[in-house]
């Protein structure tokens, strides 16, 4: 039986995202491959090399061209992960695996939107698609995926999807050791419904378990699923990705982004 799969196509302001971004290395062992605003990081290792995120669908040869720019060879990825089950982190990871023969690491919570190609999101529905994908191991709160001594821990923070995940590791530049932490996300998109929301009645008290995640962790290199979270074209000027500050300022008001949200929800909610 043919199943017929309308992926997402890219409007004009996804293009925008989708912008080519010349490679460069972050720190230590730690480099940028992704696009304008949609990210994807690389973690080089002396066994292979690790990818963070896919992008869209149309991002993936974006990011193979980006690893040949650097100076390394794609067919050296061993390990995938995921950020988030979404059209614009994930679309690009079948691409990416079967074009390597990488394993793809993903969490028990978006393991299964995954293998449903974004088919019946809690939030959007079956607006965002894009290739399916089964992940290859699945990972849970506290575990950690090492390639060639580099260590990355996976903790789930759930609300921007069941399975969010923000990934830490530790990475040497200069003669000093950093705090790496890829933020998952922990925004509200316009289109959510938070409150009494059947398809996810966990949103508000995940959200809140997230924040309280992203408080805990110590950041020196602060980056995330989208460029303009981490303000990735000012600090490439800069030349410069150490951040603690700025992480600390953007989980603050990511959090009071979202208790405004579903106070107004519960506002709405409560007036009818």
């Amino acid at each position: 039986m043919l199943f017929l799969i309308l992926l997402a196509a890219l409007t004009p302001e996804t293009q925008r995202w989708n912008a080519p971004v010349a490679p460069f290395r972050i720190a230590g062992n730690v480099y940028y491959v992704g696009a304008a605003e949609v990210s994807s990081f690389l973690i080089a290792t002396p066994r292979g090399l690790i990818v963070l995120d896919g992008g869209f669908e149309e991002t993936a040869p974006m990011i193979e061209a980006n690893i040949r720019k650097l100076g390394f060879d794609p067919k050296d990825v061993r390990i995938l992960l995921n950020s988030h089950a979404h059209y614009d982190h994930a679309g690009g990871l079948k691409t990416l695996r079967d074009d390597t023969g990488a394993r793809l690491y993903a969490s028990a919570g978006d393991a299964p939107l995954l293998a449903r190609g974004g088919r019946d999101d809690a939030q959007f529905g079956d607006r965002f698609l894009f290739p399916p994908i089964e992940p290859d191991v699945i990972v849970n709160d506290g575990d950690r995926v090492t390639l060639g001594g580099t260590t990355l821990v996976a903790h789930v923070t759930p609300g921007h999807t069941p399975g969010c995940t923000t990934w830490t590791m530790k990475t040497r530049d200069g003669g000093r050791t950093y705090d790496v932490v890829f933020v998952g996300s922990p925004t509200v998109p316009s289109e959510y419904r938070l409150v009494g929301n059947p398809k996810y009645p966990n949103a508000v008290a995940d959200y809140r378990r997230q924040f309280a995640t992203l408080e805990s962790l110590p950041c020196d290199i602060f980056l995330a699923s989208h460029g303009s979270m981490f303000h990735l074209r000012e600090k490439m000027a800069k030349g410069s990705f150490v951040d603690p500050e700025g992480y600390k300022k953007f989980v603050a008001w990511a959090k009071a982004a979202f208790e405004a949200r579903v106070k107004q929800e519960w506002t709405k909610t409560s007036s009818r």
